[in-house]
């Protein structure tokens, strides 16, 4: 990451570091979830921004044509959260750019799919990721005693190896690897370092639908919309998008 900022620079005024983002599979899709690892912290514009990026990154990668945003926080209510969080929502609640924000999420709706980008800070963000990613490795070990534990159990997972793989297709880590660095003046994308030769052509995959569509011209369309709102006068009417 320092790397490339340090080659790369950041691609609009006002963004301090990149984020990363997780493609994360749902039971609705694809969830894009930022930042997951950049940012220890983040504050409420810092937040802001990385809604807009990763509402110009699951357009892109994962064809949604009105992607919704949610904040991650401890509770769905307009009070809860610390005041970061709230002084984001109210912004995106307000947005001049037509952003559809759906409201604060919590950690379970990242999995129900309940948006189709989650919204919090790297140190939120990477725990997250982490616990999702030994909990799936849990499971599947679980499953993988039960199914073996007697011949009986061998002949049922038999019988349901088509769908037992299909699942392990939708949540296979190598389908979605590829974790884009959002916000720098060009396009990096971080491989899982476990990943095969699977994976990592999806991880090249999503480097050249990200360089084929228009995320970065978008995102910073609405990043100085974003500037203009936050640090316009009374006296100065800011442009809105229709």
């Amino acid at each position: 990451m320092a790397i490339s900022k340090l080659l790369l620079r950041m691609s609009a005024k006002g963004l301090e570091r990149p984020a990363i983002v997780a493609s994360w599979p749902t039971l609705n899709g694809i969830t894009a979830v930022l930042d997951v690892g950049a940012n220890i912290t983040s504050d409420a514009e810092q937040l802001v921004d990385f809604a807009i990026m990763g509402e110009a990154f699951h357009a892109a990668v994962h064809g949604s044509t009105n992607p919704s945003i949610g904040i991650l926080n401890v509770g769905s209510e307009d009070m809860k959260g610390h005041e970061d969080v709230r002084e984001a929502a109210t912004i995106l609640r307000d947005n001049p750019f037509g952003l559809n924000y759906h409201g604060f999420v919590e950690g379970d709706d990242i999995a129900k799919g309940t948006v189709d980008v989650v919204v919090t800070d790297g140190f939120t963000g990477n725990i997250a990721l982490k616990t999702a990613e030994g909990t799936a490795r849990f499971i599947s070990t679980l499953m993988k005693e039960a199914l073996t534990s007697s011949m009986q159990a061998k002949a049922g997972a038999l019988l349901a190896l088509p769908a037992l793989r299909q699942m392990r297709a939708r949540i296979d880590p190598g389908a979605i690897n590829g974790g884009p660095l959002l916000g720098l003046n060009g396009i990096v994308v971080k491989s899982h370092g476990g990943a095969d030769a699977k994976g990592y052509g999806n991880a090249i995959r999503v480097t050249v639908d990200l360089a084929r569509s228009d995320y970065t011209a978008k995102v910073g369309a609405n990043l100085k919309r974003l500037d203009a709102v936050l640090h316009s006068t009374p006296s100065e009417p800011v442009e809105t998008v229709s």
